[in-house]
């Protein structure tokens, strides 16, 4: 491996990649010529988990051996009340970027400082935990409370178990017939026979698989190179099975279960103990390891929904910029969407899903979209691909063979294919055409389209493994875009686009876009994409592009902003065209050029007449924070297995049947990513706010205001519970960050919804409500629902006799029996001005997530109302009629907690009012409408110059604000919260420009107690101008 550099330039982000290459290649000069025998000597047990001791790895901007680093922290750190801990693996023999150590609690705040302000230190995290059930469907949490380890999603089922079809499938009792003929014939299904008869066999290609491990002289392997082991028990062997059976799916020769390349050779990283617990640290080790030893495939079949631990992220990017292509399973958490796990979702990384044999997604598959750009862009197309995961035959511990389920299966299934694709490279070629991107680009392109699934469901398709061969066979090293067409006409591949057409007016429908870049480890895009429309019509698409200026590793994203022009009003039809990008990588060893290569994005796009006001409802995005960073609590208490509310909150990911519903009732759903500052009220019937936890800005509350009064917009709010007893209650010390976990707020923050309502008299109170209901014969649950205590007189309002949870520590599991129930205001309906406003108390009845019974009846009740003023007549009897005021004093509302930093998870407290690129065009960068001027006007190319009568205005500029640590070491190579300064960044140029995994996809900010820290990614659009990445246009290169 060699580093090269193109320009004398110098910038901190050219050094801190030049660092991060440098210190690979030093880790790699290091590694002996013969493979490292095993290594069997345990890790230390990490100390327990009290409330004295904690485990944090500090990163260093270099590898050097583990005893540098020690005595580099004891010569510098002063204080005593810290341990060095030995990590006793195979990867001790080799430099290290990390070290682990326990610190002690009282002292923690001030030594985290301490160690962060060492100059050769990058950062400083809590050493977490991975924790699953390989063999069963277990989550994180049991009845309520949290297991030991890392949040992590279910991974295999145990043998036989039955696993109830997809709503999409329809699957007969001759398919199980069908089935259990064919499920030992996975690899035939694929055509691997072809390939082994040509001699393709998986030879000379290194497979790391991080599982439980396996047992030496395994009758089903031929080719069993290495067993390494990075935990803290005594063991090389597989006590558990997964490891084993993942290992036989990918390269077993049992004629019952058959592995696709029986003659790849086989690296077990044991990285689970027998209790089924990793560690962060463990897996960096590993990862390491895997690195200095020039794996080529690796498979990982865990995941969970944490993409902000940095370390760990941050060093599969370090593992895929050295040549080492990851297959990872997405997730077991289907039907739901908006569940992917990482490091599956990451776009180096070969995210796979699972089908059964009748080519139906199944019910266990995690569905897209990636949450990571929510809530200012949207979400990455993901899996990349499916694969049979359902009934697979795979080798037991010993010998024999049995079947599992689930996407960890699947995942093997596509880790085998690459494999034997791997093997069809001549060895001396392999490094000059195999990648992860240029695999994945075989993957995905030659993938089989599957009828049914849309793109979020499946990806590009099945996997097809001639038809990826018969693609790397020709290949020439290139970069293309995942997906390469977008089509409003393939229903329901292309959904949610093909549910809703564009028209003149919109919110920017956002299409986030892959760029896989098969020449190289870093690319550039080399001017600005362009779009060529097919003909005239597309003249009437107005097109913005946010995208990746540097591509690092691997991949990169294009974001495509699509708006209608004014002028295309009354237009009805389709525009078609296509988005070109061009790509260059620095030239390759031994080469002069660099090299180049144009990508192509179809479009197809379906175009309608601007819908009639009282049709568009404004979806509310801004102002949902989501796990991670924060712990956000479900919304639905009875929930006691999945406590945390990370799917997005998304209209097309838990909320996506709520969208199909109103998209069949006539609706059209705009979504806005940004304050309500942002959105033309004139423009909509409804402003739909649902299970929101930011707050609001002053300026926010007065607009809202304004627009309600005074230009009739209609408002429909959907509340949650909120307890600050009862989130105390929740508080819990988790093990794996050794630290307490406390909610940041309710279901929705209910404070921030009174003084948003406060104007209009409406407020909710802190009641848990549960029970079942009837509106005119239409049954409902309201489950963990808040009450209505304040509501003007002349309103109405619909009151049911509910339990109330609250005051009995029901959510602790203490017993509700005695309960009593009383009536409790949940639904209120108000006229307003020229303006209407609804408001309920619970949404888990729209969120698909928890959902018992769905209340779309009653939101299509409310729409009618606000939008239209059509009364129901039930809904508006009089006998429900408020002649007085329901009223409680202020001081007896909801108060917010004061014991948590809420400004390091909000977009809004201590952040500026800023509109973003998911707004119209014509006002990003600017405070929105309705807000006195005092910055510049802005005029866009294109658009005449804007009426300020109608209130838009832009700021003043303001500088990137950067912490002392990014600024004061050049060499730091982290993208984590090194630059959380960057959302300060409040003046935008079009096209935005900047670097690939180089921009935080939501607005955290670091706090000295947080051990859940923003890292940077790819996001789905750069909001923020980066003056030392975005123009920067050579950087080093990984060969």
């Amino acid at each position: 491996m060699t580093t090269t550099t193109t320009s004398p330039s110098v910038t901190p982000f050219r050094v801190a990649i030049l660092f991060l290459l440098i210190s690979i290649s030093i880790l790699h000069s290091n590694k002996p010529d013969q493979t490292l025998s095993p290594n069997p000597n345990p890790q230390p047990v990490p100390p327990p988990p009290d409330h004295n001791h904690h485990n944090y790895i500090i990163r260093f901007v270099s590898y050097k051996q583990a005893q540098h680093h020690k005595a580099y922290l004891e010569a510098n750190v002063n204080s005593s009340n810290w341990q060095w801990i030995d990590r006793r693996n195979p990867a001790a023999e080799f430099p290290t970027d990390f070290a682990l150590v326990s610190i002690e609690g009282l002292a923690r705040g001030d030594l985290i400082g301490e160690f962060e302000g060492l100059e050769l230190v990058k950062d400083v995290h809590a050493d977490l935990s991975y924790s699953r059930r390989p063999l069963e469907r277990v989550g994180a949490f049991v009845d309520g409370k949290k297991r030991p380890g890392k949040i992590f999603t279910a991974m295999s089922f145990r043998e036989g178990e039955s696993i109830v079809a997809a709503a999409t499938s329809n699957a007969t009792i001759s398919w199980k017939r069908q089935l259990l003929m064919q499920k030992s014939q996975i690899t035939s299904l694929f055509g691997a026979d072809k390939l082994w008869s040509k001699g393709y066999t998986g030879a000379k290609v290194k497979m790391a698989i991080f599982d439980t491990g396996i047992r030496a002289n395994h009758p089903h392997f031929r080719n069993i190179k290495e067993r390494t082991n990075w935990t803290n028990e005594d063991t090389l062997n597989d006590n558990l099975g997964h490891g084993t059976f993942v290992a036989g799916v990918i390269a077993g020769e049992d004629a019952e279960c058959l592995g696709f390349a029986p003659d790849t050779e086989i690296y077990a990283f044991r990285v689970f103990t027998d209790a089924q617990v990793s560690y962060t640290s463990w897996f960096l080790d590993a990862f390491n390891y895997a690195i200095a030893t020039n794996m080529d495939v690796l498979n990982l079949s865990i995941g969970g929904p944490d993409y902000l631990d940095l370390p760990f992220v941050e060093k599969v990017w370090e593992l895929t910029a050295n040549n080492i292509i990851m297959v990872s399973a997405i997730g077991n958490d289907g039907p739901l969407y908006g569940t992917l796990n990482n490091p599956a979702d990451q776009s180096d990384v070969i995210g796979v899903g699972g089908i059964d044999y009748s080519d139906h997604i199944a019910s266990f598959s995690s569905r897209g979209m990636s949450t990571w750009e929510i809530p200012h862009g949207y979400g990455r197309v993901k899996p990349d691909v499916v694969a049979y995961g359902r009934e697979i035959m795979g080798s037991k511990i010993s010998t024999g063979c049995k079947s599992l389920s689930g996407t960890s299966v699947a995942s093997p299934v596509v880790a085998g294919v690459v494999c034997l694709l791997v093997s069809v490279i001549p060895e001396t070629k392999r490094k000059d055409i195999l990648n992860p991107a240029s695999m994945k680009q075989a993957l995905v392109e030659g993938a089989a389209k599957l009828s049914g699934p849309n793109m979020y469901e499946q990806g590009a398709g099945r996997v097809d493994l001639l038809e990826s061969y018969e693609i790397l066979t020709r290949y020439e090293p290139r970069a293309s875009i995942f997906p390469s067409v977008l089509d409003y006409s393939d229903c329901p591949y292309s959904w949610p686009f093909c549910r809703q057409p564009l028209y003149a007016g919109a919110m920017p429908v956002i299409f986030n876009t892959t760029i896989l870049n098969g020449m190289g480890v870093i690319g550039h895009v080399e001017s600005p994409p362009m779009w060529h429309p097919s003909d005239e019509e597309g003249n009437l698409l107005s097109i913005h592009f946010t995208y990746s200026d540097v591509i690092w590793p691997w991949t990169g994203y294009l974001a495509v902003h699509m708006q209608i022009k004014e002028e295309g009003a009354l237009f009805s039809g389709e525009i078609e065209g296509n988005v070109t990008l061009r790509v260059f990588s620095p030239p390759t060893q031994g080469e002069k050029d660099r090299r180049s290569s144009t990508c192509v994005l179809q479009l197809k796009l379906k175009v309608v007449p601007t819908p009639p006001r009282s049709t568009r409802v404004l979806w509310d995005q801004f102002h949902s924070i989501k796990y991670p960073p924060g712990y956000i609590p479900r919304d639905s208490l009875d929930v006691r297995n999945d406590i945390l509310d990370w799917h997005g909150d998304h209209l097309h990911t838990n909320f996506h049947i709520m969208f199909n519903m109103l998209r069949e009732a006539g609706y059209y759903i705009e979504t806005l990513g940004s304050p309500l500052t942002c959105f033309d009220a004139y423009q909509y019937g409804t402003l739909l706010l649902v299970d929101l936890e930011d707050e609001y800005f002053a300026e926010e509350i007065k607009k809202l205001s304004d627009d309600i009064i005074h230009t009739g917009l209609g408002l429909a709010v959907f509340a949650e519970w909120y307890n600050v007893d009862t989130m105390v209650k929740m508080r819990f010390f988790d093990d794996n960050t050794r630290s307490w976990w406390t909610p940041v707020t309710g279901g929705a923050n209910v404070p921030a919804l009174n003084d948003l309502l406060a104007p209009f008299g409406i407020g909710f109170g802190d009641k848990i409500l549960n029970g079942d209901f009837s509106i005119d014969g239409e049954q409902s649950r309201y489950a963990s629902g808040t009450d209505i205590v304040k509501f003007p007189g002349g309103g109405y309002v619909h009151s049911f006799p509910f339990l109330d949870s609250s005051e009995s520590g029901a959510t602790q599991n203490i017993l509700i029996s005695s309960l009593t129930k009383a009536d409790s205001p949940i639904l209120g309906l108000l006229e307003v001005g020229g303006g209407r406003i609804a408001v309920y108390g619970d949404s888990n009845c729209l969120d698909s997530s928890h959902m018992v019974t769905n209340c779309y009846w009653l939101l299509k009740k409310i729409l009618d109302f606000t939008s239209k003023n059509r009364r129901d007549p039930v809904l508006f009897s009089d006998s429900v009629k408020q002649d007085k005021p329901l009223h409680q004093e202020d001081n007896q509302l909801p108060s917010r907690r004061t014991d948590i930093n809420f400004s390091a998870y909000s977009a809004v407290v201590g952040k500026e009012l800023i509109c973003r690129s998911d707004s119209r065009f014509e006002v990003w960068g600017t405070k929105g409408y309705g807000i006195q001027v005092r910055g510049r006007n802005r005029r866009l190319p294109g658009y005449p110059v804007i009426d300020l009568g109608r209130g838009l205005n832009s700021t003043t500029e303001a500088s990137v604000t950067k912490s002392s640590k990014s600024t004061d070491k050049n060499t730091d190579t982290s993208s984590g919260s090194k630059y959380l300064g960057l959302f300060n960044k409040d003046d935008l140029d079009m096209p935005v420009v900047v670097a690939s995994h180089w921009i935080v996809p939501a607005v955290v900010a670091t706090s000295g107690q947080s051990s859940l820290q923003a890292s940077c990614f790819s996001v789905a659009f750069g909001e923020f101008d980066r003056s030392d990445v975005g123009g920067e246009k050579d950087l080093p290169r990984v060969d």
